[in-house]
């Protein structure tokens, strides 16, 4: 990378549509967000000409503990002094330590662990779990869940533009509205191999199911002798003010998939975490699915030292805490600007603000990156805009940050209005 300051915005964007993707610079062009990533510390952003950024989108949900959290990157450091990645034909000491310590930490009697690089691979592998072990072939999804972008992800989630370039997807997967219980119940079967669900949906805008929902599921499955599947890989590791968010509804998975804060948002990793008797579908061939990279040393060092940070910072109960003065906020502000916002939702350090007009997600993102703010859109829906920071961002700084929000929120009503 070139020296700080010295990047030429305008060519960097021209190479970029040039050696990566025209569609990606055009955005940020249209979007007047050109600015370089430089460096990140805590809860700041830093671009290559030194403005500084208050980060409340965490990477999408992935940096929970803060951009480069000294224990951390120091695990990482520690661990590059002696290997990498693995050379799969020797024992892993990391491996093991993760494991033991998702073990301790994972809910009810969640015990074994898949590793792999990114949550799309560890939905892959709880949906090939799911066959093998009931040997069945059906599912069950939510609309407009998001479970990732590779084709049995794909397959499960449950709308947007992303799935209509690949079908036909993966057959076999029933969707039914998401907290609709009789859809449910309707569409679980003797056939179905698992429900996939998130336990509070994501991409779809901070969508919160009423709290029977989840526990009528896991009857559900248990009658019809499917598995329940809940993919945590954005609500997990604190981030909705409990270590993971089927612990707010009491109930317990059969598999449960993570990625994105794993590893403290410094190595990509994920899991699929099962009880032990759904997992035993790979002993009789160990390498009938593996991961090339899954369960490398430097992601493991990083995973286990970010498990040890969530648990003795508490993370978890920092994001109830702020969390309940994030919702406060925004509801104010909804009180305040209902020609603005329609709707406020949250969990945590999960926030979802709704649109009253369909570009006002984009609107106030836009607004927010040219105030030195970075939130992020809901990619199944763009009408809601979601804010995310690291769980352990200071107190003042997240009400700095919150008020460039409604500051922002005022300057671009008259644009809603005029709409």
């Amino acid at each position: 990378m070139e020296e700080k300051g010295k990047i030429d915005v305008e060519d960097f964007l021209n190479d970029l549509g040039e050696y990566v993707n025209p569609g990606r610079a055009r955005v940020y062009r249209l979007m007047g967000m050109t600015n370089v990533e430089h460096k990140g510390f805590g809860s700041t952003v830093v671009d290559i000409e030194g403005k500084e950024f208050i980060d409340l989108c965490a990477g999408y949900a992935v940096i929970n503990a803060g951009h480069r959290h000294p224990r951390i990157l120091g695990a990482v450091q520690q661990q590059m002094e002696h290997m990498g990645l693995s050379t799969k034909t020797m024992l892993s000491a990391g491996e093991v330590e993760l494991a033991r310590a998702l073990a301790e930490i994972t809910p009810g009697d969640l015990k074994r662990s898949f590793f792999c690089a990114t949550g799309a691979e560890a939905v892959e592998v709880a949906l090939k779990v799911a066959r093998m072990y009931t040997g069945r072939t059906n599912f069950v999804a939510a609309d407009n869940g998001f479970h990732g972008k590779t084709l049995g992800a794909l397959s499960a989630t449950g709308g947007g533009s992303y799935r209509d370039a690949f079908e036909p997807l993966i057959p076999g997967f029933t969707h039914v509205p998401f907290d609709d219980i009789e859809a449910m119940e309707e569409a679980v079967d003797e056939q179905t191999a698992a429900v996939i669900l998130e336990p509070i949906q994501g991409e779809a805008g901070v969508v919160i199911p009423h709290p029977d929902y989840l526990p009528r599921v896991r009857e559900i499955c248990d009658r019809a002798g499917a598995l329940l599947i809940l993919d945590e890989v954005q609500t997990g590791i604190g981030r909705t003010g409990e270590n993971f968010a089927c612990e707010h509804y009491g109930v317990t998975p059969d598999i449960m998939t993570l990625a994105k804060a794993l590893s403290g948002g410094m190595i990509p990793v994920g899991a699929a975490v099962a009880r032990s008797e759904v997992l035993e579908v790979f002993d009789a061939n160990p390498w009938i699915h593996s991961s090339t990279t899954g369960g490398n040393a430097l992601a493991c060092a990083a995973a286990t030292a970010a498990l040890q940070v969530l648990q003795e910072e508490d993370l978890a109960g920092q994001a109830q805490r702020k969390g309940v003065r994030v919702l406060e906020r925004l509801e104010e502000m909804a009180r305040r600007y209902p020609e603005v916002i329609q709707e406020v939702s949250g969990k945590g350090l999960l926030a979802g603000v709704r649109f009253t007009k369909p570009a006002g997600g984009l609107m106030i993102m836009a607004e927010l990156y040219s105030r030195g703010v970075l939130v992020i859109p809901s990619l199944m829906n763009w009408t809601v805009m979601r804010i995310a920071p690291p769980l352990n961002i200071e107190e003042e700084r997240l009400e700095r940050g919150l008020d460039i929000v409604e500051e922002a929120v005022e300057y671009i009503r008259p644009d809603i209005e005029d709409m």
